[in-house]
């Protein structure tokens, strides 16, 4: 049986999304938005796990969040408010290139999911780890020392020998280890936000399950918030506090781990546990959703998911339901659904699967 904690949170949440829309540009000459008015709030030594079929805008997300979109993406409208450990407000929307490159690593860092394209590949860890400490610098540069001891230090909290990995070139480390080396990298400066995009995938069972073992000790030891974006329903079961389910571009249904995965009242959440095998007991017979994600350019009337959703009814073809409360707890911890039939959505499954 899976252990499903309740982060302890502070009042004011450390980062504040409100109706966001990322947009891209296509070599058509049309615009798709990615990510249609997405809100949620992140509250301090919180996980959130944004979960998925692919193509539903978690990464696009993800990269909005910390202004790293592609060259063809932009945020036309929408608010993310970071606040400091002091209290003082930042809109990351609004902020320039240099107090934004200045937010970055200091107040939030990303580790992306191919960790061999994240490195430059013809120098070494200890050169890049000083380059980003070098970089992000307030006064005087660190010494090769500093940087060394610096990089020592957490290259042995993800479980890796300084004196081999410091040396190394990206390709002479396993997938395993690289991944682990952007983790370290991305707490250099120790933000109080990470954002990490399936840092898990394609990698081997047991290496995934050393990453979810470094990713829980290193939110022991650091207490950062965390947004973890993956299609893996284990993993998220294990590390996040709170799930927040996404489809065409839009959260359709947010709650504690213990809601999504236990009472989930969005057909599509309930779809995506039940397509996963369980860990205990008999196999029982897996249930894939029919039907395919929609086309961006082309969404459905009305509710996106409503021609896969077996709970369809002509009113659903009316209007997307917004968000609806279904338990108000307060403090991030909120049960939300946006189906109008959530009241009648069952769930049999209690157990989803796990690395």
């Amino acid at each position: 049986m899976i252990t499903l904690s309740e982060p302890v949170q502070d009042d004011a949440p450390i980062l504040s999304v409100r109706d966001l829309v990322v947009r891209y540009r296509t070599g058509a000459g049309t615009e798709v938005d990615a990510v249609r008015g997405v809100s949620f709030d992140l509250y301090p030594d919180q996980s959130l796990a944004l979960v998925g079929e692919s193509g539903c805008g978690k990464t696009t997300l993800g990269l909005g969040l910390l202004r790293l979109l592609p060259r063809l993406g932009t945020i036309p409208s929408g608010s993310v408010i970071y606040r400091t450990a002091e209290g003082r407000e930042i809109d990351v929307v609004k902020l320039d290139r240099g107090p934004l490159r200045r937010w970055r690593w200091r107040q939030a860092a990303m580790v992306f999911q191919g960790a061999m394209n994240s490195f430059n590949p013809v120098l070494r860890i200890v050169e890049q780890i000083g380059d980003t400490l070098r970089a992000h610098a307030d006064g005087a540069k660190p010494s090769r020392n500093e940087i060394v001891e610096r990089g020592s230090e957490l290259l042995r909290a993800v479980r890796l020998e300084p004196a081999r990995v410091l040396s190394s070139y990206p390709h002479e480390l396993s997938g395993g280890m690289r991944q682990r080396v952007l983790i370290a990298m991305s707490l250099l400066l120790e933000p109080r936000l990470l954002v990490l995009d399936e840092p898990t995938t394609a990698l081997d069972i047991l290496t995934q399950r050393s990453i979810v073992d470094v990713l829980a000790e290193l939110r022991e030891r650091h207490k950062f918030a965390m947004i973890f974006i993956s299609h893996d329903l284990g993993v998220a079961a294990e590390l996040a506090d709170r799930v927040a389910t996404m489809y065409a571009g839009q959260i359709i249904e947010t709650g504690t781990s213990r809601d999504i995965f236990y009472t989930p009242r969005h057909p599509y959440t309930s779809g995506l546990i039940n397509a996963v095998p369980p860990v205990a007991g008999d196999l029982p017979e897996l249930a894939s959703i029919g039907g395919s994600p929609p086309s961006l350019t082309s969404l459905p009337a009305g509710c996106s998911f409503q021609p896969r959703c077996s709970y369809a009814v002509e009113q659903c073809e009316l209007a997307q339901p917004p968000l609806l409360s279904i338990e108000a707890r307060g403090r991030g911890r909120d049960h939300e659904a946006a189906c109008i039939r959530w009241q009648d959505v069952t769930h049999e499954r209690k157990v989803v699967g796990r690395v």
